[in-house]
């Protein structure tokens, strides 16, 4: 691809804003841009300096000045939209949960592959530096065999009973909400960094309010859930994910125990990583000296200057590029990645409904 990427712009909400932000970071173009409606469409084309509103998202994807489709809608519509996507060749990040069955990411994962299109998903807190560098030094042993892994992601914005969002309505967000929407965010990050697999788990779900004010009906999916798990290399590990925990914004947590040392890392102090032995414990800051060429590639500024969210996204979305052109970047998490979070999903469910252990499909 000789020409700036140019990309069609699917969803006019939050991550519709992020996505923008990050094809303009990585010197591509949003060349059009679809909404739920005319309206919002033409009022995030306006906050966003989109040129060009879709009269459709169909009309969007068939464009010829559109390379890569992002899809940033409710999840009930990224199965079809992908798949559209995919069928008139083009390349498509697509947010998660990339479908609300197992089945269907599947087929999209193969569609894909048959089509010869690079197809992702924004799993962007593997972009962390500080991950990256926990993922190199457990690659390289320091930490010993893993043992214990453990941790949570907690966030507080439907603590309330009158806090609603189309997430709610199960027909909408699919059958699982939080863990559906941040637990995934959390097991693809540790698998990430340790390179453990969860074989089977045993899990809990809580709906902390059955009925929410406008909500219009019954609430079917959970407000949290608590895990136990295994992995393929041995370890145990434990989760907590809440979207109900008040004063939490935005915690994403863990801690990666060996035999050597124990790993920490959290998603709202990101520019540091903790490691701990018997005899010390380190604060490392992002970008420090000596630190491994797999982190020092993403830190992007002088240590000490804060990254974020959006760095993470903005270099998520420049591999995705980078992979348009033929490059193959370390870590891109793909399609595979959105049918495996479907993987633990299914299995999250299963084991909530039947009270017992259940086997993640490989």
């Amino acid at each position: 691809m000789s020409h700036r990427v140019r990309a069609g712009l699917i969803g006019a909400g939050f991550m519709g804003g992020v996505h923008a932000h990050a094809v303009r970071c990585t010197g591509g173009e949003v060349t059009r841009l679809a909404g739920s409606s005319p309206d919002s469409a033409a009022r995030a084309a306006a906050r966003l300096g989109v040129d060009h509103v879709a009269a459709s998202a169909a009309e969007l994807i068939e464009a010829d000045d559109v390379d890569v489709v992002h899809i940033c809608t409710p999840n009930h519509l990224h199965a079809p939209l992908a798949e559209r996507a995919i069928k008139a060749g083009k390349h498509v990040i697509c947010e998660k949960p990339l479908a609300t069955s197992s089945a269907d990411a599947q087929r999209l994962r193969e569609a894909a592959a048959a089509a010869g299109v690079v197809a992702t998903v924004p799993f962007v807190y593997r972009y962390y530096p500080t991950v990256r560098e926990a993922r190199a030094r457990i690659a390289a042993g320091e930490a010993g065999p893993l043992w214990l892994l453990h941790g949570s992601y907690l966030q507080d914005w439907l603590s309330t009973r009158s806090d609603t969002n189309w997430r709610v309505d199960a027909a909408q967000g699919g059958p699982s909400r939080a863990f559906a929407d941040i637990g995934v965010h959390w097991c693809d990050l540790v698998e990430f960094t340790t390179g453990h697999r969860i074989t089977r788990l045993i899990a809990k779900t809580l709906t902390a309010f059955p009925e929410r004010t406008g909500a219009g009906s019954t609430v079917a999916t959970e407000d949290a859930v608590t895990l136990l798990f295994e992995t393929d290399r041995g370890a145990l590990g434990s989760l907590v994910v809440s979207q109900v925990s008040p004063g939490r914004k935005n915690r994403l947590w863990f801690s990666l125990d060996g035999a050597s040392a124990s790993l920490s890392f959290d998603q709202e102090l990101p520019d540091t990583l903790w490691l701990g032995t018997r005899e010390h414990a380190l604060v490392i800051p992002r970008g420090s000296e000596g630190a491994p060429a797999a982190a020092q590639g993403y830190s992007f500024l002088p240590t000490g200057h804060p990254q974020g969210y959006q760095d993470c996204f903005d270099a998520f979305v420049a591999d995705t590029y980078a992979a348009l052109r033929g490059a193959a970047p370390d870590g891109l998490p793909t399609f595979a990645d959105g049918v495996r979070a479907t993987h633990l999903t299914d299995a999250v469910l299963a084991s909530a409904a039947a009270g017992s252990w259940t086997e993640v499909q490989a």
